[in-house]
């Protein structure tokens, strides 16, 4: 791969097994391909990758309420890329619907579509390079034109209910932005509803995620239409949320999520996977239940990384270079033994009331959330 080029589908929390490969963008009876995520118990944060340790369990957490929700989005008719679960990775059967499993699955089967690097190519200055296509020194024509018309779109289409605390959208607006009539200019200390879902679509593959205006989005979209995008992105939201509702426990509040899609021939699907700790955050008796309780471990107890990691990046756009992570000074530290104990807590309990099914060992949920506040 070359420097600057990041391989789309690749993550830090998963691998991308290819069973089949998708046929070639040049042959109009191309099939499909055929391959499967296999969940790992690694994490992110701040788009850093791997971090040093892993949560027991999460992988398993992952793949659970992602099949889940996968399972509830088919029965609404609402296409997607899935195709079953694996109890274990390297199962060799046919994929499993989630309700034929007997433990939690590690792996769940997919279809496969083209995935092209995107290159990163700074400045448009080279004649070979559509400057029209270049948005933030990435070739999304490149990018385009080697997919074809089967491809993962190389957005992430955000959804949003609740502005919780440490959301992004809090720094790019006032609460009047967005329809709230709350007193005053400044985001209160608290969760905040908002009066109807927003939906937002910020890049997919680029080294440092940013949000999009509508123009740009469209560009990077390819043949893709945003309304369409958004009208999938509304409708995963309300079963989510739905299903949330119903969680035991006293239920769960789904603040917000994200999609990934794929075009094919003129149909859009929703990929990679929905509805987790991962991808959404849910809230239980007013706490955070979701990825962001480790992101604001670090910030609580190591901000000098934290801090590090945005002087970093804002280093290497000042450069315009691609990867920031080589200019961040602070390597990120590994979490206690209790924290990673709390964590692997939440998502084996979160998993067992959204999908209400005892999958996992875990705590009920009113014991995660008193655990998680004396962290």
């Amino acid at each position: 791969m070359p420097p600057g080029a990041r391989r789309a589908g690749m993550t830090s929390v998963k691998e991308v097994r290819v069973e089949r490969e998708p046929g070639a963008a040049d042959d109009p009876a191309a099939e499909p391909g055929e391959g499967r995520f296999v969940f790992s118990d690694d994490y992110s944060v701040f788009d850093w990758g791997r971090m040093p340790d892993a949560v027991p369990d999460k992988g398993a957490s992952l793949c659970t309420m992602g099949a889940h929700n996968f399972e509830l989005l088919e029965v609404n008719h609402v296409p997607t890329h899935y195709r079953g679960v694996h109890e274990e990775p390297d199962d060799d059967g046919e994929p499993l619907e989630l309700g034929d499993c007997e433990v939690a699955p590690r792996a769940m089967a997919i279809e496969l579509t083209r995935t092209p690097d995107l290159p990163y190519v700074g400045e448009a200055t080279d004649e070979a390079v559509d400057p029209g296509a270049v948005r933030a020194g990435y070739d999304y024509g490149a990018y385009h034109a080697a997919a074809g018309d089967d491809y993962l779109i190389p957005l992430e289409v955000v959804f949003r209910n609740v502005v919780p605390v440490g959301s992004s959208l809090r720094d790019r607006g006032s609460p009047a932005d967005y329809g709230l009539d709350l007193d005053g200019d400044e985001w209160p200390a608290e969760p905040v509803e908002l009066p109807r879902p927003i939906v937002e679509f910020s890049t997919k593959f680029e080294e440092q995620d940013r949000y999009l205006g509508r123009a740009d989005a469209e560009a990077i979209a390819g043949a893709a239409e945003l309304d369409r995008l958004e009208e999938l992105a509304l409708a995963v939201n309300h079963v989510v949320s739905r299903e949330a509702r119903k969680a035991e426990s006293g239920g769960l509040v789904h603040e917000d999520g994200k999609i990934e899609c794929r075009y094919r021939d003129g149909e859009i699907q929703v990929a990679d996977v929905v509805g987790t700790l991962d991808e959404n955050r849910f809230a239980h008796d007013g706490q955070e239940l979701s990825k962001e309780v480790i992101r604001q471990y670090y910030r609580r107890e190591h901000p000098e990384w934290v801090d590090a990691v945005a002087a970093a990046k804002r280093e290497a756009g000042e450069r315009g270079v691609a990867d920031w992570r080589e200019l961040c000074a602070v390597e990120p530290p590994a979490l206690p033994d209790d924290v990673i104990a709390t964590v692997s807590g939440m998502y084996g309990a979160a998993t067992n009331a959204y999908t209400r099914s005892t999958w996992f060992d875990a705590p009920e949920l009113g014991e995660v959330v008193g655990t998680i506040r004396a962290l």
